[in-house]
């Protein structure tokens, strides 16, 4: 089994080399399916609502200027579920900005809360836009899981679906249909307690990160380019809703998930959910290719990796001791950026099956 995964993955790899555009191959498979909601009906503004706008074709548009930026939330809170959007993100100098589509319960849970995120960290005009992926559960912010990569195409030229699948075995982050990341909670070589267990609403938002956001709070918002206006159609909330006459503070109880377990099966076994190989290989070249910093290979903050990374000896020399590329900085460091070769070995093929 896993020299019939090696051998999958190589054939994908070098199908893909010399492309001049991103190989998803079929990993996008059943995305095109999944049923949509519309605004009103899934949703409501959260703050800024004067920042908020809804056009005919249900596109909804977040905008931050100098007075306020502005979001909204799901109605319901999920027990797990696919959450997705199409997003474009805003053009030219966008440094300090900061747009996020996650799911959180830190409204009701002010110290245990979990959390999933992926924020869009934007960047001097010129300069590509940076995503970031964060895992939070049971209020292990401390052990901070961030990863951040470079986008393999221009997020304000167009719209790219974003997706983050949950269920109570893994998370699984989405772009355009290709897995990006995996956690999985496996107790004892996974996230175990840490894992985000209990119900979670939606959010979008756009704010300024002028503290951190771009080259760690060197360059912050310029408002003179402003405003900054995000994009997001395409909503997708399919996810068991938590008991809206319930005590959300409950909700995580064994009776409440029980009554959300057949959903989770549905959820779990749809054609988008299972993990193939040739869906962990595509993972794995997106991830080598596109990776700024992991927390996997941040021997810095963690000494001992956390017991969710899938590490390797020869992989972690790809990475400075504090976590970042060496190969994503060579890319970006080109003008014109070409493939680069992924070492043959640099991945654990026993995971590819």
């Amino acid at each position: 089994m896993a020299v019939a995964a090696a051998v999958t993955l190589l054939l994908f790899f070098a199908s893909c080399m010399g492309a001049s555009v991103f190989c998803t191959g079929a990993p996008a498979a059943g995305f095109e399916d999944v049923p949509t909601v519309p605004f009103d009906e899934g949703f409501t503004p959260l703050f800024g609502e004067s920042n908020l706008g809804l056009s005919g074709d249900g596109t909804v548009r977040v905008t931050l200027d100098r007075h306020t930026g502005s979001g909204f939330i799901s109605k319901h809170y999920f027990h797990h579920g696919l959450f997705s959007a199409d997003v474009r993100l805003p053009a030219g100098h966008t440094a300090g900005v900061v747009v996020a589509f996650y799911l959180s319960n830190g409204d009701v849970f002010d110290d245990t809360h979990d959390e999933l995120d992926f924020e869009f960290l934007g960047n001097r005009a010129g300069h590509r836009w940076r995503m970031q992926t964060n895992v939070y559960g049971n209020g292990s912010t401390a052990r901070g899981r961030e990863e951040r990569y470079l986008m393999p195409f221009d997020p304000s030229a167009a719209k790219h679906r974003f997706s983050v699948l949950w269920s109570s075995d893994a998370v699984v982050f989405f772009v355009d249909g290709t897995p990006v990341r995996e956690v999985q909670r496996r107790a004892g070589a996974g996230m175990g307690g840490d894992y985000p267990s209990k119900p979670m609403a939606v959010y979008v938002t756009i704010w300024d990160g002028s503290t951190w956001a771009t080259e760690n709070g060197k360059y912050t918002v310029d408002y003179t380019h402003g405003p900054f206006t995000a994009q997001f159609s395409g909503l997708v909330l399919r996810g068991c809703p938590a008991d809206a006459t319930g005590d959300i503070r409950q909700l995580h109880r064994a009776t409440s998930v029980h009554r959300c377990a057949a959903r989770e099966r549905e959820l779990t076994t749809a054609e988008y959910a299972v993990m193939t190989a040739r869906k962990r290989a595509a993972m794995r070249r997106w991830r080598w290719k596109q990776t700024l910093y992991t927390v996997c290979y941040d021997t810095d903050r963690y000494p001992a990796a956390l017991p969710e990374c899938d590490v390797s000896a020869v992989e972690r020399q790809m990475f400075e001791r504090w976590g970042e590329s060496k190969v994503a900085f060579r890319s970006r460091q080109s003008r014109v950026e070409t493939p680069l070769a992924p070492p043959l070995v640099s991945m654990n093929m026993m995971q590819a099956d």
